[in-house]
């Protein structure tokens, strides 16, 4: 029942894979869950991988949740910029104009170091103001 997967999803948010594809396509209930857990956004149905407000709870729990979120929205500025910011990897699953974007790069760099080595080389070239040499 509804009630039950509301309780389960908000304490342990992966449970979402489990309960039934309606309750997939419930938004309260999927936002529990990814409140809980960002990675629980893999099990909620496609039409709320495209809810950007779902999409920006699960990101800002889990910035890696951003590989599950469709890719209309993975274009978007602010909904990275929060990824990035809690996972600098996160950066590898943003659209390939934002991970040339020097804000965005420069984000998930300061989050996490080594993020750099994932970013495309004219990113880092940009990210740096310097020029690449292979």
């Amino acid at each position: 029942d509804r009630e039950v997967a509301l309780l389960t999803v908000a304490r342990h948010g992966l449970a979402l894979a489990y309960v039934t594809e309606e309750l997939r396509s419930d938004r309260e209930v999927v936002l529990a869950a990814v409140r809980q857990d960002g990675r629980a956004l893999r099990a909620a149905a496609p039409e709320l991988r495209g809810d950007r407000e779902v999409a920006m709870a699960a990101v800002s729990q889990d910035g890696a949740a951003l590989q599950h979120v469709c890719s209309k929205l993975r274009s978007d500025r602010e909904l990275v910029l929060q990824a990035v910011a809690q996972d600098g990897w996160a950066l590898r699953h943003a659209s390939e104009e934002l991970r040339r974007d020097r804000e965005v790069m420069m984000a998930a760099v300061k989050q996490q170091q080594f993020a750099s080595e994932r970013a495309d080389r004219e990113a880092t070239a940009v990210a740096v103001g310097d020029t690449w040499s292979p």
